[in-house]
């Protein structure tokens, strides 16, 4: 089934956009975290394609509502992807799913940010903590992928505009980030939160080598600019330091 859906969303990809794959040579031989940062919907796919065509058949943790999709739905269970109910107790489930997959050997993909970024510029965000639960429990490695040029197919928030010529998506992933001496220390707020620092901080760089640019510090922090929660396609400008 997984063969059988890639092969349909390969070839559909393949169409709508040009690669511009790099870092092949960072990924660990057996199984793994993949972090990436998450500016539209579409960019679960293409990471989703990145993966598979790198040798790993990705386990993306996405939200529960796609699921009960008649279409969505059915390709999700049938890859095998983890439900992930959001602000939920609940949510602690998800995560033992992906750590279970991760002790099998698979590549299980997180979009940290939780949703997508509200920066006004469509740098990473702050993260969610649930990338470092895994990672300080699992003790397994955490790849940092950036992505870049999915808005040129898809904007945030916006719709499928129209692909031809097709656009170049650039997606890159870096050394495996080290969090070695926190797997010992007490898993609270404040090691959940350094973890989680550590590995959006990485994959800001790799971002920064593709857009040949420098991100802004410090990362921009949905909890302290509520009025960026609403899913608006403009955004009010954000001080920065």
């Amino acid at each position: 089934m997984y063969r059988f859906i890639a092969f349909i969303v390969r070839n559909i990809m393949f169409m709508l956009c040009k690669y511009d794959w790099r870092g092949g040579e960072n990924f660990p031989e057996k199984g793994f975290i993949a972090a990436a940062n998450h500016v539209t919907e579409l960019d679960a796919v293409t990471l989703a394609h990145y993966l598979f065509d790198n040798g790993r058949e990705p386990r993306i943790l996405a939200k529960r509502g796609l699921f009960t999709s008649p279409l969505t739905g059915w390709a999700l269970r049938g890859t095998n992807m983890i439900p992930v109910d959001r602000d939920s107790a609940r949510a602690t489930e998800s995560l033992q799913e992906a750590a279970n997959q991760l002790g099998d050997g698979a590549c299980v993909t997180i979009l940290p940010e939780g949703t997508l970024t509200r920066d006004p510029d469509l740098w990473p965000m702050e993260g969610k903590t649930g990338v470092a639960r895994i990672a300080l429990t699992t003790r397994l490695p955490v790849l940092p992928i950036a992505q870049w040029g999915v808005t040129e197919i898809m904007p945030r928030y916006g719709m499928l505009r129209w692909p031809w010529p097709r656009k170049t998506v650039t997606i890159q992933a870096g050394p495996p980030v080290d969090l070695s001496d926190l797997y010992d220390r007490p898993h609270d707020t404040a090691t959940l939160r350094e973890a989680t620092s550590r590995i959006m901080g990485a994959i800001t760089a790799e971002l920064e080598q593709i857009r040949g640019e420098v991100a802004p510090t410090p990362r921009f922090d949905l909890r302290r600019h509520p009025e960026y929660e609403a899913k608006m396609t403009n955004y009010p400008p954000v001080e920065r330091p």
